[in-house]
């Protein structure tokens, strides 16, 4: 199967909050693609941050674009159907918070939106060989989740090429995401190894000297190159 076409999702986990929707509207006119979330329970990870009604926000804002919601919570079950009404795109969480992985992975899609797994660096995939059928996303932690601004784990591309067997030898039509650390100066690397979603925060927004569009123009636009060289 044809690799799919690269995505940029910048977190807004590292965006200026208190002008959000002007930040994620400059991402976007600057090339990025998908707008990523990061929902932190301070109980499956120690730390707080956002809930749907900053995605609905966003959605009456005027973003139109993907918003990728990535659940860090215990349990995953009930925040679910406020996500989907919110305006999420794609809603992916990690095994270790479902009782039934398979009835959560149904319940996201009952809602119209794709379904991903997310596997933190030291989680086996064990449980993806019984539910490719109903995964649009996998997301690999390329560090330990709770918070930005960490270093990309290089034990995360062999794992990044285990996955990306499976989905080719599946045949099913499943983005591979990676989330951590992620910036111009690894990505070329991270896209060879089989990823083609990237997250990246703080090496978006954290890099801008101004937030504006010019700025992240230049931004994204490095990473794209990065992209294009890479061999795959």
């Amino acid at each position: 199967m044809a690799r799919q076409t690269d995505l940029i999702a910048p977190s807004i986990l590292s965006a200026n909050f208190a002008r959000l929707g002007e930040e994620v509207d400059n991402v976007i006119m600057s090339g990025a693609d998908i707008v990523h979330f990061d929902v932190m329970d301070n109980h499956y990870v120690p730390n707080l941050t956002i809930g749907p009604l900053v995605c609905e926000a966003l959605r009456k804002h005027g973003v139109t674009a993907d918003i990728d919601v990535h659940l860090m919570v215990k349990p995953v079950d009930r925040i679910i159907p406020d996500f989907a009404e919110a305006g999420a795109s794609y809603i992916s969480f990690h095994p270790e918070a479902s009782e039934h992985i398979d009835r959560t992975l149904q319940m996201i899609r009952e809602y119209d939106c794709k379904a991903g797994l997310v596997f933190n660096p030291a989680t086996p995939l064990d449980v993806l060989e019984y539910v490719m059928d109903k995964v649009d996303l996998i997301l690999l932690m390329s560090v330990n989740p709770g918070f930005g601004g960490q270093s990309f784990i290089p034990s995360t591309l062999n794992k990044l090429r285990q996955v990306r067997k499976m989905i080719d030898d599946s045949g099913y039509n499943i983005r591979l995401e990676v989330d951590g650390g992620v910036k111009v100066t690894n990505v070329q690397e991270i896209k060879e190894a089989g990823a083609d979603m990237f997250v990246a925060g703080s090496a978006i927004f954290g890099a801008a000297e101004e937030h504006d569009k010019n700025h992240y123009n230049s931004i994204i636009g490095a990473f794209r190159g990065q992209l294009v060289m890479a061999k795959v």
